[in-house]
């Protein structure tokens, strides 16, 4: 089964600066977005060896030669203008990876101990789960797979506070001192305003560190966002750069179209989450994989089915389209002729499977057999799906 969640993410650089805000400990640091900053913005920086990171949406940086720990200013004014401009290939970025727009260049920190902290909003039990392990830095997935016994997961009740009894439970794996503790403390009290007044969905602090000097740091910080809640946190909008976005995904936004791209190569186009995610998974059903998760909602005009129609033929991967519409709001007529003039605008030359249902699906029938296109009707989703997988075969 396919599972789609709508995130917003932001830099580490952005992440630290929401954490700074709110109290937490983050090292000092300075962020770059051309090679012309490299050499004012590092005289900021007072300290002997600094890490130099490349901004990205993806993990696996370092592996790939993104996270540099540089000995002093000379080497670090190099490297900097070296990554600019680098494309990274990472496990998340895919094959043709992920080119440096920005930089991230901190104070390094002489590390002691690393450790793991997240939370993030548990869907299952509607209560925010704290996650404390003992092996930061590590794959959190890898640890919780190979050594479950060093997660330990605390879920908290939503309220306008987090309890103290609660942040130790949290921190209780940590083995901290009475300083680490009051520091410790802050973190989590900072995180949890963070997830509540920011609608953020995870916030993840890997590694957490103690330094030699026996503090805590926050040593690299990953933050992502409800999509849904977007409309009401302008502060957190103004964070998303649009040169990680996918550009499909960008244009989509701008029609409020439910758009996240995939890998496969049937185009899909339904009204309704729930309705899409059968849609999809009947695609694999019968062996092939969506394109595209794209939800017009259950009101759309004709020209957000226009405009949704051509966001799937963008997709070069596209070989065929299922267009799955069940009638409520949205009426099928409606949609019907928003697909025929989107069709001969483009001059559609895919196979496309429709299946109607529901309000006016006779009307919208009539409008797509009289458009002279090359459009194959399903009397259902079953029959839909089989019909675009044998059509692209």
């Amino acid at each position: 089964m396919i599972v789609i969640a709508t995130k917003m993410n932001i830099h580490e650089h952005q992440a630290k600066e929401i954490l700074k805000e709110f109290g937490a400990p983050v090292s000092k640091g300075v962020v770059i977005f051309s090679s012309a900053e490299i050499k004012e913005k590092i005289l900021q920086l007072n300290s002997k060896e600094f890490v130099l990171k490349a901004q990205i949406h993806a993990g696996g940086r370092g592996k790939a030669g993104g996270v540099k720990l540089i000995k002093n200013r000379n080497e670090l004014e190099k490297e900097a203008d070296l990554m600019m401009g680098k494309i990274l290939i990472t496990h998340q970025t895919g094959p043709e990876g992920r080119k440096v727009k920005r930089l991230y260049i901190e104070e390094a920190s002489e590390i002691s101990k690393e450790l793991y902290l997240s939370c993030l909003v548990d869907r299952e039990s509607s209560k925010i789960a704290f996650i404390s392990s003992t092996e930061g830095g590590m794959d959190i997935e890898k640890v919780a797979s190979e050594t479950p016994i060093k997660i330990i997961t605390t879920k908290v009740e939503l309220k306008e506070e987090i309890e103290n009894q609660d942040i130790q439970k949290i921190i209780s794996p940590f083995k901290l001192n009475d300083n680490q503790k009051e520091e410790a403390l802050r973190l989590v009290k900072a995180m949890y305003k963070i997830l509540i007044q920011r609608d953020a969905s995870l916030i993840e602090i890997n590694p957490l560190i103690i330094t030699k000097k026996g503090n805590l740091v926050c040593l690299d910080a990953k933050m992502n966002f409800d999509d849904n809640a977007i409309f009401r946190r302008p502060e957190i909008l103004k964070l998303k750069d649009l040169n990680e976005e996918d550009p499909i995904e960008t244009e989509a936004s701008k029609h409020d179209i439910a758009y996240i791209k995939l890998n496969g190569s049937i185009g899909c186009m339904v009204n309704g989450a729930g309705l899409a995610m059968a849609t999809m998974d009947i695609i694999k059903l019968y062996g092939k994989e969506p394109a595209n998760f794209l939800d017009v909602g259950g009101g759309a005009s004709k020209e957000k089915v226009s405009a949704a129609f051509k966001l799937i033929l963008s997709d070069k991967n596209v070989k065929g389209i299922l267009i799955n519409i069940f009638g409520g709001i949205m009426q099928c007529d409606v949609l019907a002729q928003g697909l025929v003039d989107a069709a001969k605008e483009i001059n559609l030359s895919v196979p496309l499977v429709v299946r109607l249902a529901g309000t006016n699906f006779e009307a919208g029938q009539k409008i797509l057999d009289k458009s002279n296109l090359k459009i194959l009707t399903a009397s259902d989703l079953n029959d839909a799906a089989k019909k675009i997988v044998e059509a692209i075969k």
